[in-house]
Parts: structure tokens; sequence; C-alpha cells
């Protein structure tokens, strides 16, 4: 072969070494982030050629599919009572994308998950058309419907979680004002593109796509003072709950010449841990947090899950208990002040421990994974998160939670042959606090057996209601009550 010749086929080799190099990169080392690339218009393709899977509730379909027109995109979500269930199933958008349980678990309801490769290998091997998987969830529709129609009643903003405290079991999530996931389900630029922009904050003010149970942190307020209560316990500062407190009137802040003052004429003077958390002395749980010190009072709070993120599995914000803080500021914290805020679920778990006498659990919504033969894939088994309290010391702060609902600011949550224990709270807003405040109930029901199926936490905000007339008691207990009695009806 002369030396033109030779030159020639040595580039020509190179050349296909080169396209053999370039098609095995492709095809194996960035197949999976080609495939997952956003820009991929035949991933979304295949993602709506089928009925996608359901979210089921007490064995039944919240969402649903319906064919298209006019698009490559052949089926779109639908979603039953879809403003009830948005905090919880989130939005599955052709134009939009996914949200929450849709984003966390399009695997299983495209039917593209790992777990479900040997059958999607059988289906492609007998022609059987790829199906989605179904997503069981443990919330308890009596008891989402009770939050988010007491929560709509109510007006305003506002949001209730509720969990089953010997589990971890979410039973209730529910935001207001909310959306309809449906209204922007399809990729239309008119209908769809319109109605997601009149949702997004800029053009709403109420923020009706924001998950409030889970993405708002809001000060607590006096029911912060049920995790002080606990950590005087725990740190044994007190060991009785009807004992004395050493707590004058007034009570000066610790390094400071300012007086903390509580709510009104209340009988806060060396009250017992019982009688101040029945009346809601500030002196008294503002005291015990000062006299226990920022690094006990953080310890408790974050046994009880604060200043840490928690996945259900879609995330929820951190609580918030600072570190660092002058003893006015522990003092003003310990009574749910100062930059003490938490999420409605953060306090629902913090309920749920002391019903389930010290012991956290994991929140979690999602029970199970079923392939679309309905055969259960992935289970969720409980599991304990923390202990922040001994069962011994529990016990006593039930007692004096269920004083405050049979003697005490929480009795608009009374049921009926039912032992309920409980806290309220009304939490300062704005600057000097210039702003109504929030509304805040927690709560836990007993059964006749001992057991506790469910634990509540409710926040009201309300811009429009007469200042004087927000309460815990007033606005939120109601609101928990009929999410208890909701669970406990659906127990007989």
């Amino acid at each position: 072969m002369n030396k033109p010749l030779r030159r020639i086929a040595i580039f020509c080799g190179l050349l296909m070494l080169a396209l053999m190099i370039r098609d095995n990169w492709l095809q194996y080392v960035q197949a999976d982030a080609l495939q997952k690339n956003e820009k991929n218009r035949r991933i979304a393709i295949e993602r709506y050629a089928q009925p996608r899977g359901d979210i089921i509730v007490d064995g039944k379909p919240i969402t649903g599919s319906k064919r298209t027109s006019g698009s490559d995109f052949e089926y779109k979500r639908t979603y039953k009572n879809g403003p009830m269930w948005a905090p919880v199933t989130g939005y599955a958008s052709q134009a939009f994308g996914a949200t929450q349980l849709e984003s966390i678990e399009d695997g299983i309801l495209t039917g593209n998950a790992d777990q479900l490769f040997f059958r999607n290998t059988l289906d492609m091997l007998t022609g059987k058309k790829k199906q989605g998987g179904n997503v069981v969830t443990t919330l308890n529709s009596a008891a989402q419907k009770a939050a988010y129609e007491g929560l709509k009643r109510q007006g305003g903003k506002g949001a209730v979680a509720a969990i089953e405290p010997s589990t971890g079991k979410i039973l209730a999530l529910a935001s207001y004002p909310s959306y309809d996931p449906s209204s922007f389900a399809g990729n239309s630029t008119t209908t769809d593109t319109e109605a997601w922009q009149k949702l997004q904050k800029k053009n709403n003010p109420d923020d009706p796509m924001l998950n409030r149970a889970l993405r708002e942190v809001y000060p607590p307020g006096s029911t912060f003072k049920v995790v002080t209560a606990a950590a005087a316990l725990e740190h044994g500062l007190y060991t009785d709950a009807d004992a004395k407190t050493d707590t004058p009137l007034p009570w000066v802040m610790t390094g400071t010449r300012t007086e903390l003052k509580n709510d009104g004429n209340l009988p806060c003077k060396d009250a017992s841990l019982r009688e101040a958390l029945r009346v809601s002395c500030n002196t008294v749980f503002g005291k015990i947090g000062a006299d226990l010190g920022n690094d006990k009072m953080l310890e408790t709070a974050e046994k009880f899950g604060f200043n840490e993120e928690q996945f259900t599995p879609v995330r929820a914000n951190a609580s918030v208990f600072s570190d660092d803080m002058e003893p006015s500021q522990v003092a003003l914290s310990s009574i749910g002040q100062f930059n003490t805020a938490t999420t409605p679920l953060q306090m629902a778990m913090v309920t749920a421990a002391i019903a389930n006498n010290g012991s956290m659990m994991q929140p979690y919504m999602v029970d199970a994974l079923q392939a679309p033969s309905l055969d259960t894939v992935e289970k969720t088994k409980p599991e304990e998160l923390s202990r922040p309290m001994s069962a011994k010391n529990a016990q006593i702060l039930q007692s004096m939670m269920e004083t405050v609902v049979e003697n005490g600011t929480g009795g608009n949550a009374r049921i009926p042959n039912v032992t309920v224990g409980g806290k309220t709270g009304t939490a300062q807003h704005g600057v000097a606090n210039s702003k109504n405040p929030y509304a805040w109930f927690i709560s836990y029901a007993k059964t006749g057996d001992g057991g506790s199926p469910v634990a509540v936490a409710v926040v009201i905000e309300d811009d429009d209601a007469v200042r004087g007339d927000i309460s815990g008691g007033g606005l939120a207990a109601p609101i928990a009550k009929d999410v208890m009695e909701a669970v406990i009806k659906g127990k007989q």
C-alpha cells in the first residue's frame, strides 16, 4: 500500500474509533443523564402515554387520569377534592412538573421504578402495555375532611397536622387556603398556564400553594410551654406537677430590668406546674427556661425534633430553638416567643410523643407502595425517632394537659366519654406584636383502653378577626376536637 493510501486508511480508522467511543459514551456513560434531562421530550411523552397510578386513602383513589386531545401527551392527571388533598398529593402537571408524593413516588406511579423491573420485563415480552403502581397513604379521609372544612369555615389562613402517636402515621395534613392541582395538570398555554399564574404568590398574596402544615414556621406561643414543662421534669428542676414552683410575681427577667408579664391577673405566684399550664403563666415557664439555661432547653427541644428537617417522605422545614442566647432570651423562647418557631407537623409530633409515654415516632404518610397487580412492593415500618421523656414524666405531663381541657383554657376540645389533653397558644405576630396573633391548639385523645389514637396541632392566622377574639381555645380547639372525633369514630 502506498503512503497516501495508508494515511487515508489510518485516518478513516481513527474516525471509526472515535465514532465507536462516542457511541458507547452516549449509550452507557451518559445514558442515565440523557434519560433524566428535562429537555428530553421523549421521557415526558412516555410518562403521559398511559394512565398514572393512583394515590390511595382508605382504600380509595383520590387521584385519576383522563385522555387529552390535541397533545402528544395522551393522559393527564385528575384529582378528587383536589384542594383538600393538595398538601398530601402535591401536583403532577404536564407543563410544570410534579411536587410532593407525585414527585417523590413518580417511579411507582409511572411504572418506571426499579421495584417494577421484573414485571415490566415480563410485560415487554408478552406485549402488555406498561402500567403505573399505587401509593397507599396512612391518611384518614374523615380526619382530613374535618381538618380542611374546619379551616375553611374559620377562614383566614391556617393548617392542621394529625398523627397516630403509637406509629407516627400521619392521619391528616390540611392547609388553607389551598388549590386544585387539576386546574393546571395539562400543558395548555392558555387554560393551564393562566390557572398556574393565578396561584403564584406574586399574583395571589394568600399564597395558596404554600403547604402551611409542613413548610411554614410559626411562633408557637404558649403551646411551647409543654416542651418547657418536659425540660423541667426531665432535668429534675421540678418532679411533682402539684408542688409549688419558685416563681415570684412580678418576675424580672434575668440580666434585665424588664418584667415578664402574664396575660391578665393570673394566679401565677409560686404556681405549681399544673396550675401554671392550666392558666398559661408566662412567669413560671419563662423562669423555668432561665433557670435551666440555654443548653438544657436546647437539648430537650432537639430531642423533640427541633432544628432538624423532617421527611414524611415529603420534606418539612426545620423548627427552630436557638443556641447562644442570653438568659432573658431563653426565658422568652421558653414561652414560644423570641426566635422560637415551629411547623404544625412539629407540634403534632411533640404532642404525639407526650401521648405515647415519651416515645416520639418517625412521622410518615406512605404506608405501602403497590405494583399494578396490587401486590405490595414496599411497606413502611414504624420507627422510633427519639425518646425525649421518660414514661413517668410523660404521664405527669399528660395529667397536666388533661387539666387544661377539663378545667382550663382548652375546654372547647372536650369530647364526651373521651380523655383529652391539650394546650392553647396565642402567639405574637409582627413588629412589636402589631399584627393579629396566631391562634394555636395542640391536643391528643385517649380511648377507654388508655391508648391514644390521635394527636393534633392546629394553627390559625386570621388578619380579619377582631384581635380580642383571637385565642387558641376559641379558634383552633374546635377544629382539633372535630379531627379527634373523626378518628375516634373510625375506630369504633
